[in-house]
């Protein structure tokens, strides 16, 4: 078991933190300490959803932030006719529709005023803090749950079937904190057909693909991760002085070499600070000089 960022599946059903459980068995059983390798996951997955999520390990826990404004790639099935309290096939109908009319030239219309930049209202049932408690816990009490708006980015979006008047599939590509589940709870209301999830899938985050079962092999590690960031060489004298929270001196960065989609919002990547093919630190330009943000304990 090492460092880095090991690809998951998580099946229907699961529950993400279950993934980081399971994983945190097999640490135990490697003969490692907890505490030598911490794990926590890259963004989780309602329960209902299925697909790729990130498992991250040891020092790459500490970079987990990194993975929040790059794109997620989802496969998604709405069904028409209803509205659920939480968005997906699990929840309480809350607003029926009257007999559908619905055709494809209407969800083709709808679906472009969502790309972009939007305010969007999370489920009642999402992760998000209400003074200070998961608004989830407040819904599954019965307690009334108001959300404000969250700015959310949807780069792309396209249909892929329908069975129309009962459901249709739909791609998307999004941005961090995006809720699918309000897009179908929205693409039914200004339809009037009404609509929630039966099916959600991540197949991708980044350059990451969906294992689609496999179990986790070797981790990503050294120049495969974070392939968004430019990267720079450092010496072990220069990583002795990031250590000591002192600058390196600035120099020409190579070009990322994964690359985000076109248009895709500029995630603010740092740097790579990479030695003998590892990730030795995070860097930020400032005071005239290379700064460690952080500075790694071990390379990644």
């Amino acid at each position: 078991m090492k460092p880095g960022i090991y690809l998951a599946h998580k099946a229907v059903g699961q529950t993400s933190f279950s993934l980081v459980q399971r994983f945190m068995e097999q640490v135990r059983l490697s003969g490692l300490r907890r505490d030598k390798l911490p794990v926590c996951h890259g963004g989780t997955l309602d329960p209902f959803a299925e697909g790729l999520l990130l498992l991250l390990a040891g020092q790459a826990t500490r970079l987990m932030d990194l993975l929040h404004p790059i794109p997620k790639t989802y496969l998604a099935e709405i069904a028409w006719g209803a509205e659920t309290d939480n968005g997906d096939s699990l929840g309480q109908m809350t607003k029926p529709s009257k007999p559908l009319e619905l055709t494809e030239a209407q969800l083709e219309a709808a679906l472009p005023q969502f790309l972009g930049w939007t305010d969007q209202i999370p489920p009642a049932t999402s992760n998000k803090r209400v003074g200070g408690e998961r608004a989830y816990r407040k819904a599954h009490r019965g307690e009334e749950v108001v959300l404000p708006p969250s700015r959310v980015y949807l780069h792309s979006a396209r249909w892929l079937a329908h069975d129309l008047p009962r459901a249709s599939t739909v791609e998307l590509i999004t941005g961090g904190g995006y809720y699918v589940r309000s897009l179908a709870r929205d693409l039914g209301r200004v339809t009037g057909a009404f609509g929630h999830l039966t099916k959600l899938r991540r197949t991708a985050i980044g350059p990451w693909r969906d294992p689609a079962g496999l179990p986790w092999g070797e981790p990503v590690r050294g120049v495969q991760l974070f392939p968004w960031c430019p990267s720079v060489e450092v010496t072990e004298k220069e990583l002795a002085r990031l250590r000591a929270g002192q600058g390196i001196a600035p120099r020409e960065s190579s070009a990322p070499s994964w690359q985000l989609p076109e248009g895709f919002p500029e995630p603010g990547a740092p740097i790579r600070a990479l030695l003998d093919g590892f990730i030795v630190a995070m860097l930020r330009e400032r005071e005239g000089g290379l700064f460690g943000e952080p500075v790694l304990r071990g390379p990644l």
